[in-house]
C-alpha cells in the first residue's frame, strides 16, 4: 500500500505538476511550447531523483500538506525585491509578478521540492561563482536552467546537467563528453564551466541582464537584438527583439530571486531532502565501477549514482585520466582500506568496457530509439553543414552528433554521415543524397543561399602553437570559438587584441591557441 501511495505522488508531479518554473501566464505558456517541454522534462526527472524519492517515501503526503497560496499587491512585490542584496539590477512588472504566482500559488508543491535541494546545491555554486568574483545572486540561473537537477536533459537540444550545457559550448569549457564520462551532470565542473562563461559574456557586454539573457539564449542572438533596436543595450528595450523563450527568462530568474528570498511569507515550506552534506572526494587513478563499490560495502547504488552522475555507465575509468570519486564522509575511510578488494570483485564483469551497457537514465543525451528505423548515408558535399543535414532529414542535430560521434560542428567533404529515418518516408529521404543544395533547400521550403565551407579555415605552421581562423560571412567571435576544444572567448579576444567582439569583419585572421582535446 506504501508503494501506492509513493507512485500516486510521483505521478501527480510528473503529470499534473510538469511544466513549474515555465512562464506563468497563459498565452505565453502557449506560445512558448519549447520551453514547456523542456521544463516538463526537467521535473520528470527531478522527481525520480534519488534522494527525492527517499524522502518522499518517508512522507509521501508532504506534497499535499499545503495551504492557498498568498497573492500580495504589487507594491508589496516591489518593496522585497528592493531589499535582496543583489548588485543585479531586479526590476519588477505585471510580467514579473506572474511568474512570482507561478513558484507561490500555481505551482507550490514542485517548488517545495526544489527547495529542498538548495541547501546541497547553493553553497557550491556561491563558493565557485565567489572563487570567479562572479556575483553569488546569479546562482538562480541554475534554478530555471534545470530546477537544480544535475540529470536535467533537453530533449530537443541535447542540453544537459545543472547548467544545460550543449555539447559544443560544454567541451569549448573543457568539459569531458564521451560514452563514459559527461562532466556537464558533474555539479561542481559543470558550475566552475558555467562561471568561466558567464564571465566571457561579462567581458562582452558589461551588463549582467543581458549576460543572463546571453546565457540563454547565446550571445549572437542578443548581438542581433541590440542591432534591430538601434544598438541600444538595455534589456527591456530589446525584450521584444529576443527569442520567445529569452523573454522569459530574465521575468524568471527575477521571479525566482523573490520566491527563494520570500517563501515562508507565501506559507511555503520545503521538502526536507536528506542529502549527506558531509561527503569528500577521492581522485582515482586506477578504473572502479559503481556496482562493485555498492555490493562490497554495502552503499546503495541508487545513493552513488546520485552523488557521482556524470559517470553514464557507473564505470569510473580512472586509468584514462586521474577522476574523482564522490562518496558519504563516513564511508570514505572503509573505501580506502577495502580499495583493492572493491576493485577485483567481479572485475571481468564491471571493468570491461567493451562489454558494459550504458544506463539510458544517466546518458548524456539519449537519442531516440533507433530500432525499426531505416539506415541511411549521406555524403558531405561542398556548402553542407550538420544544421542544413538535420533540416533535410528532420532528425535532431544532437542525434546526428550522437550517431556519427561527431563532437564540434565539423564535418569534411566526402565523409559519410549515418541517420535514421522512419521506414515510411525512407524512400523519399534515400533521394536527398543525389539532390543539388538548391532542391534540399526547396525540399523544406527554403531558398538556397551560398553558405560557408564546411570546416574552419585554418592554417599552421610546423609545431606552432597557434592555427589560424579566417572570418568568413556571418562568423562572430562566439561561433569561432565553439569550434575549437578549450578555448575561451576572452583568451582568443586578448590574443588577438580585440576590444570589441562585435568589430570582426570578413577576411580577418585570428590566432587561435592550440589545445589538447580532454
Amino acid at each position: 500500500m506504501k508503494k501506492i501511495r509513493i507512485l500516486m505522488v510521483l505521478f501527480f508531479l510528473a503529470t499534473q505538476l510538469a511544466g513549474a518554473f515555465t512562464v506563468s501566464d497563459t498565452i505565453i505558456i502557449q506560445q512558448d511550447d519549447i520551453n514547456s517541454q523542456k521544463i516538463s522534462t526537467d521535473l520528470d526527472s527531478l522527481v525520480n531523483d534519488w534522494y527525492v524519492k527517499k524522502a518522499l517515501e518517508n512522507n509521501p503526503w508532504i506534497l499535499y500538506d499545503d495551504t492557498t497560496g498568498i497573492q500580495y499587491p504589487d507594491s508589496v512585490y516591489t518593496s522585497r525585491i528592493a531589499k535582496i542584496n543583489s548588485i543585479i539590477k531586479l526590476n519588477y512588472n505585471n510580467i514579473i509578478r506572474n511568474h512570482i504566482h507561478v513558484y507561490t500559488i500555481k505551482k507550490r508543491p514542485q517548488f517545495k521540492v526544489m527547495l529542498g535541494l538548495k541547501d546541497y546545491y547553493f553553497p557550491m555554486i556561491e563558493d565557485v561563482f565567489d572563487y570567479y568574483g562572479l556575483p553569488v545572486e546569479l546562482k538562480y540561473m541554475a534554478v530555471i536552467e534545470s530546477a537544480l537537477n544535475p540529470n536535467a536533459v533537453n530533449r530537443r537540444s541535447g542540453a544537459t546537467g545543472l547548467w544545460q550545457f550543449i555539447y559544443s559550448t560544454g567541451r569549448s569549457y573543457g568539459l569531458t563528453i564521451n560514452s563514459i564520462v559527461d562532466e556537464r551532470r558533474d555539479p561542481v565542473k559543470a558550475t566552475h564551466a558555467a562561471a568561466r562563461y558567464i564571465r566571457d559574456l561579462y567581458d562582452i557586454y558589461k551588463d549582467w541582464i543581458l549576460v543572463i539573457a546571453a546565457y540563454n539564449c547565446g550571445p549572437g542572438n542578443v548581438n542581433k537584438a541590440i542591432r534591430r533596436s538601434g544598438n541600444r543595450k538595455d534589456y527591456w528595450q530589446i525584450y521584444y527583439r529576443l527569442p520567445r523563450e529569452t523573454r522569459g527568462y530574465i521575468p524568471q530568474f527575477i521571479a525566482a530571486a523573490y520566491a527563494i528570498n520570500y517563501y515562508p511569507e507565501h506559507n511555503i515550506q520545503p521538502v526536507p531532502i536528506d542529502f549527506p552534506i558531509a561527503t569528500d572526494t577521492i581522485m582515482l587513478n586506477k578504473d572502479i565501477h559503481l556496482t562493485q563499490i555498492s555490493e562490497v560495502m554495502g552503499l546503495s547504488l541508487g545513493e552513488l549514482r546520485a552523488l557521482n552522475p556524470q559517470y553514464r555507465t557507473g564505470l569510473v575509468p580512472g586509468s584514462t585520466k586521474p577522476s574523482s570519486l564522490t562518496l558519504p564522509l563516513n564511508h570514505l575511510g572503509n573505501f580506502i582500506d577495502m580499495n583493492d578488494t572493491i576493485r577485483s570483485y567481479k572485475s571481468e564483469i564491471y571493468l570491461d568496457k567493451a562489454t558494459l551497457i550504458a544506463d539510458p537514465a544517466r546518458a548524456a543525451f539519449v537519442p531516440p530509439d533507433i530500432k525499426g528505423k531505416t539506415k541511411l548515408l549521406y555524403t558531405v558535399k561542398e556548402g553542407d553543414n550538420l544544421g542544413f543535414i538535420s533540416e533535410w532529414y528532420h532528425v535532431g542535430l544532437s542525434d546526428l552528433r550522437y550517431w556519427n560521434n561527431i563532437y564540434r560542428n565539423t564535418i569534411r567533404i566526402g565523409q559519410e554521415i549515418v541517420i535514421y529515418v522512419d521506414p515510411a518516408n525512407a524512400e523519399n529521404y534515400s533521394r536527398i543524397n543525389s539532390m543539388s543544395f538548391a532542391e534540399k533547400q526547396a525540399s523544406i521550403g527554403k531558398t538556397a543561399v551560398p553558405v560557408s565551407p564546411v570546416a574552419p579555415v585554418l592554417t599552421s605552421e610546423p609545431d606552432s602553437e597557434y592555427v589560424t581562423h579566417v572570418v568568413r560571412s556571418g562568423d562572430t567571435i562566439w561561433d569561432i570559438v565553439k569550434m575549437y576544444s578549450n578555448v575561451t572567448t576572452t583568451e582568443v579576444l586578448t590574443l588577438n587584441n580585440i576590444t570589441d567582439p562585435q568589430k570582426i569583419k570578413v577576411g580577418q585572421v585570428l590566432k587561435i591557441k592550440k589545445r589538447v582535446d580532454s
